[in-house]
């Protein structure tokens, strides 16, 4: 079984974007649905790119079909602990808002993650 987090600034960028695309969290659950049923958590196909990758975790660029946009211009960041079996959402944004994912906030949950670990 697959535990899955949210980052607080995830929970806000959600809300925000749910305003203007109404079936996004709906989207976004249809993605949760391929990332659990992979067998390593890192998807299958074209829309799932690995940003980042260790011993136990990877980042992962998901380009999200948006059933209210009609395009795939939502991009979703997630971080996948294989040896916990847990999926952490980072960030989720309009790919029509800013040009690419904030690695200063990646980095950041990988620092808080390895202080945490030890």
């Amino acid at each position: 079984m697959v535990t899955i987090y949210q980052l607080p600034e995830f929970k806000k960028e959600l809300q925000k974007l749910s305003k203007k695309y109404p079936t996004l969290s709906e989207d976004i659950n249809d993605v949760t649905s391929v990332i659990v049923a992979s067998p390593n958590g890192t998807g299958i196909g074209k829309n799932f790119t690995i940003i980042n990758s260790t011993s136990d975790v990877k980042i992962v660029k998901v380009h999200v079909h948006c059933e209210s946009l009609r395009s795939r211009s939502i991009r979703l960041i997630y971080a996948y602990h294989k040896n916990k079996i847990e999926l952490v959402y980072i960030e989720v944004y309009f790919k029509g808002d800013k040009g690419n994912e904030d690695r200063e906030r990646i980095r950041e949950y990988l620092n808080t993650r390895n202080l945490n670990k030890r």
